[in-house]
């Protein structure tokens, strides 16, 4: 690409700060180095036309840990390695609702759900019987008990007639978070330049050199916040996880309001404007899983509909609108 002089002053000249990546990771680090550096010229690099990967595709969840993901994540961490992370989760949720706003995020509060099947009737004991200690273990993240059991208010099909709820865990809208994230960079002056995909960099005394598809420059400092694509830039053992996704058209009286997960939270589901937004399924092939490439494939898509139609929206008529996926 042939840039001009203007274009180089402009953009690419006396760069404090590159972010790689304008997901929700990149831009809540530019920001940070906005707040501790006034005067610092900051740049933000994407390489798709919007934040490509998961922070534009996924479900929108304000979660923190379903009852059997905790459990299961206290059978490889420690006691308190599990806390710490769901204090992680907690305080981060926090400071974006507090950054953002809940309105602006369309924010809502109507808790988290874990359904169990009927053929999950083991793992549904299993939680019944540690609901207890889960609450005794995170009660210093939240300042009172978590968990709780919950009628099956929805009428969900093949399932234990009770879920285990999260009390404290919600829903946003993630298209507007995504936007008001960007308007919220570019009003503090972080430049956001779409497009462009970092090919290499070099470290050396004088910066960073940064090669992309279109341009070659200089910075300070190189931050990269790629999530499953940060494997093509870093020297570390990270793999990607595709995640598909399905959403149905609008359905007339729609009752259902909350977050869900199924099966350890491999599928999980939510209401978004008189629709169900549904996802998951990587479990059943994670090596076909483990890629950087967008796509759907017919064995998850298969167990999407078979769980619409059969478990949450047994009786109902419905149609598929979009589906689509993204790349954690």
């Amino acid at each position: 690409m042939n840039l001009s002089y203007w274009e180089y002053k402009s953009w690419l000249s006396n760069i404090d700060f590159t972010v790689i990546g304008s997901g929700i990771v990149g831009l809540n680090c530019a920001l940070q180095l906005r707040t501790l550096y006034p005067k610092a010229k900051i740049l933000v690099l994407e390489k798709g036309g919007l934040p490509q990967g998961a922070s534009t595709k996924n479900a929108g969840f304000a979660c923190f840990g379903s009852i059997s993901e905790v459990l299961s994540d206290l059978k490889t961490h420690t006691k308190d390695e599990v806390v710490e992370l769901v204090q992680q989760r907690w305080y981060g949720m926090l400071a974006l609702r507090k950054l953002l706003g809940d309105k602006t995020i369309d924010f809502q509060l109507h808790g988290g759900h874990e359904l169990f099947l009927k053929e999950d009737k083991n793992l549904f004991q299993y939680c019944l019987e540690n609901i207890e200690a889960a609450n005794r273990l995170l009660r210093p993240v939240f300042n009172n008990d978590a968990f709780k059991t919950t009628p099956n208010h929805f009428g969900f099909k093949v399932i234990e007639q009770h879920y285990i709820s999260h009390i404290f865990e919600g829903q946003l809208d993630t298209g507007k978070m995504m936007s008001a994230l960007l308007q919220l960079a570019m009003a503090s002056g972080i430049t956001i330049l779409n497009s462009v995909t970092v090919e290499s960099y070099e470290d050396n005394s004088k910066g960073v050199a940064v090669k992309t598809n279109l341009f070659e420059f200089r910075t300070d400092k190189l931050l990269i916040a790629t999530n499953g694509f940060a494997n093509k830039l870093l020297n570390e053992d990270m793999k990607p996880a595709r995640a598909q996704v399905v959403i149905t058209k609008p359905i007339e009286n729609l009752k259902i309001k909350g977050t869900f997960h199924l099966q350890e939270g491999y599928y999980y589901f939510r209401n978004i404007d008189n629709r169900i937004l549904l996802g998951g399924g990587r479990n059943l092939d994670f090596k076909t899983e483990e890629t950087t490439q967008f796509g759907e494939t017919e064995l998850v898509q298969q167990r999407l509909h078979q769980l619409l139609k059969t478990v949450i929206l047994p009786e109902t008529p419905l149609e598929i609108d979009y589906s689509w996926s993204g790349i954690m």
